[in-house]
C-alpha cells in the first residue's frame, strides 16, 4: 500500500499537530508502507526533500513560525493522476487541506481527516465568541467531504456525531514510556532553575498563547507561590504571549522550544504540571507528563478525560475553583505528588504508539481496499 499525508504543520515546528503527524507517518514507514508527504515549503528546506512535494504557505497570523499552505489544488492533481496512492490522510483543515480533499474527490481517491484543533472553541479565546458556530459548521463541511474522521478520544467522537460529522472514527493516542520517563529527571538542570531538591517545581509545557487559557495557571501558581516562596514556575515553549509574561513575571522561568531527550528531561524535572487548556482536541502533553512521573492537574476532557484518573495520576477537574483547590492540594504535599507522579507513569507503559501505527494503516488501508472492491463491482456490471 502507498499512502499520501497532506499536513499544514511539520517538524521543526513544535505543536501537537505537527508531532502527531510525524509520528503517525513514522508509524507507517516502520509497517513497510510508501508514504509521501505533502506540506508547505519551511526555511531550511533543501530545493527537494525525498518522498515529499513542497507546496507555497504563507505565515499564521498571531503565530510567527506558523505558516498554513497556499491552494494547491492544480499541482496535487498532476502529482496524484498519474501515480495515485492508495489512501491519503489529511491532516488539517487550511487551504492546502481544502486543496487536497477536491483532489483526491476528482481522482476517485479514498482520503480520511484528522480533527485536530478546536477551531470552534478557539473563537471564544480570541474574543470572537459569535464565530464558534460559523467556525463548527466550517469544520462540519470539510470533514464530512471525506471517507473518514479520525478523533483521538471516545468524548470528541460523541460530541462531533451530535453535530451532524458523518463517518467519524476514534483513533487513539499514546506516548513513548521509553522516552518519557522518571528516569530523566536531572539534577543539575533543576539547580539551573535554582531549585533544591527539596524545592517545588511547577511546569507548564505548550503554546504559550490566549487559547491555552494560562492567566488560571499564572494565578494558580501565585497561590502556591504564597504557601512555598522558593517554588519556580517553569515554562516550556513559545508562542505570542511569551514576551509579555515574560516582561509581567520577570520571576517565571522561560525554557523555550525544547526537543527530544532535552524535552525529557525538562518534564520528568518537574514536580507538578498545570494544563489550564479549554481548547484542546486531545494535550498530547498530558500523557507526556504522565509518563515523565509528573502529576498533572488538567479539565476533565480530552487526554485527561481518557487517561487521567482523579486522585490517582492528579487531579481531573470541571472548573476553575476546583483547578485551583488541586493544584494546592498536590503542591503542598510531595509523597502524595511522589506516590500521584509513580501511578501515572506506570500506567502510561500500557500504552504503544505501535499499536497506533497499525490502527492507522488498518484504517487507511480498509479505504483502499474497500473502494477498490467498489470499482471492481462497477467494471464488472
Amino acid at each position: 500500500m502507498r499512502f499520501a499525508i497532506v499536513t499544514e504543520t511539520y517538524p521543526p515546528e513544535v505543536n501537537g499537530v505537527a508531532l502527531t503527524v510525524q509520528g503517525l507517518e513514522a508509524g507507517l514507514r516502520q509497517r513497510g508502507r510508501a508514504v509521501s508527504l505533502v506540506r508547505p515549503r519551511q526555511p531550511g528546506d533543501l530545493p527537494h526533500v525525498d518522498d515529499t512535494l513542497l507546496v507555497r504557505g504563507a505565515s499564521l497570523p498571531r503565530y510567527p513560525g506558523l505558516k498554513f499552505g497556499l491552494p494547491a489544488t492544480r499541482r496535487l492533481l498532476s502529482q496524484w493522476k498519474d501515480d495515485p496512492p492508495d489512501a491519503i490522510y489529511v491532516a488539517t483543515e487550511g487551504p492546502l487541506g481544502w486543496s487536497a480533499l477536491r483532489a483526491a474527490r476528482r481522482l476517485g481517491i479514498p482520503v480520511a481527516t484528522g480533527f485536530h484543533t478546536r477551531f470552534d472553541e478557539y473563537m471564544r479565546d480570541y474574543g470572537v465568541r459569535f464565530l464558534q458556530h460559523t467556525a463548527l459548521r466550517w469544520m462540519r463541511r470539510f470533514h464530512n467531504g471525506a471517507d473518514a474522521t479520525l478523533v483521538p478520544t471516545r468524548e470528541l467522537a460523541d460530541f462531533l456525531q451530535a453535530e451532524g460529522f458523518d463517518r467519524v472514527v476514534r483513533l487513539a493516542r499514546a506516548v513513548d514510556a521509553r522516552h518519557f520517563s522518571p528516569s530523566r529527571r536531572d539534577d543539575a538542570l533543576r539547580a539551573a532553575w535554582g531549585l533544591g531538591p527539596d524545592d517545588l517545581a511547577v511546569i507548564y509545557v505548550g503554546r504559550i498563547a490566549a487559547e491555552k487559557n494560562l492567566d488560571l495557571s499564572i494565578r494558580t501558581f501565585r497561590a502556591i507561590q504564597q504557601r512555598q516562596p522558593t517554588a519556580k514556575f517553569v515554562w516550556v515553549g513559545d508562542g505570542p504571549l511569551r514576551e509579555r509574561l515574560a516582561q509581567e513575571h520577570p520571576d517565571f522561568l522561560f525554557c523555550g522550544v525544547q526537543r527530544g531527550e532535552a524535552l525529557a528531561r525538562h518534564f520528568a524535572s518537574g514536580d507538578l504540571f498545570l494544563f489550564s487548556s479549554h481548547s484542546e482536541t486531545f494535550g498530547n502533553v498530558t500523557l507526556e507528563a504522565m509518563a515523565s512521573g509528573v502529576p498533572t492537574v488538567a479539565f476533565n476532557y480530552g487526554a485527561a478525560r481518557e487517561h487521567l484518573i482523579d486522585g490517582v495520576h492528579g487531579a481531573a477537574v470541571e472548573n476553575d475553583e476546583d483547578f485551583l483547590a488541586a493544584a494546592l492540594r498536590l503542591g503542598a504535599d510531595a509523597p502524595m505528588r511522589r506516590a500521584q507522579g509513580s501511578s501515572a507513569s506506570r500506567a502510561m507503559r500500557g500504552l504503544h504508539p505501535d499499536q497506533v501505527a497499525a490502527d492507522f494503516d488498518a484504517l487507511l488501508t480498509g479505504l483502499a481496499l474497500t473502494r477498490r472492491n467498489i470499482h471492481a463491482s462497477a467494471a464488472a456490471a
